[in-house]
């Protein structure tokens, strides 16, 4: 069932935050626009191509007024051992990258596999006003594009009729 048009569950968990462990929670994002991208597993071949993605649209979002926040259900320690490897990332992530160990903000927004005990690829945006604006759900194999959500968001906070390939400063449809 979807989430679109409806609140935004309330949601806090420990995340990795520029290196270090902080907890946040939906409430720190009242008022503001967020994305929340879930993927499955640290110290995987997919995961990463969309970590570095949203990571290097950070400023395009933040000057939109959007927050990213990643999310999976491994560990702080793995996250942190993952971003800080020396290999995988050649930039520093930035962006707050939730630790659902306990699996309770991925089963909140209703994205857990529960057979394998780890996240889909899933994409939520939420606006200001707490409402799930939209949601997009991939199985494991199939990676996402962060351009696209950027995009996305772009046209829901519009306020005009955005057509496919719709991009910001274009005119509208209709």
């Amino acid at each position: 069932m979807s989430n679109v048009g409806k609140p935004a569950p309330k949601w806090k968990s420990v995340a990795y935050v520029n290196g270090e462990e902080k907890m946040i929670s939906s409430s720190d994002y009242k008022g503001k626009w967020y994305v929340m991208y879930w993927y499955p597993l640290d110290f995987t071949f997919v995961c990463p191509t969309e970590i570095r993605g949203f990571e290097k649209l950070a400023e395009d979002f933040a000057d939109d007024g959007v927050a990213i926040i990643g999310a999976s259900t491994d560990s702080w320690h793995s996250h942190n051992a993952w971003f800080n490897d020396g290999k995988t990332f050649a930039d520093k992530i930035t962006h707050p990258v939730i630790a659902d160990t306990n699996h309770s903000v991925t089963k909140k927004f209703g994205y857990l596999l529960k057979a394998a005990g780890i996240a889909y690829r899933a994409t939520v945006i939420v606006d200001d006003k707490g409402i799930v604006r939209s949601e997009a759900i991939n199985d494991l194999d199939a990676g996402r594009s962060p351009a696209e959500t950027l995009r996305t968001v772009q046209a829901l906070q519009s306020g005009g009729l955005c057509g496919a390939d719709w991009e910001k400063g274009a005119d509208f449809a209709g």
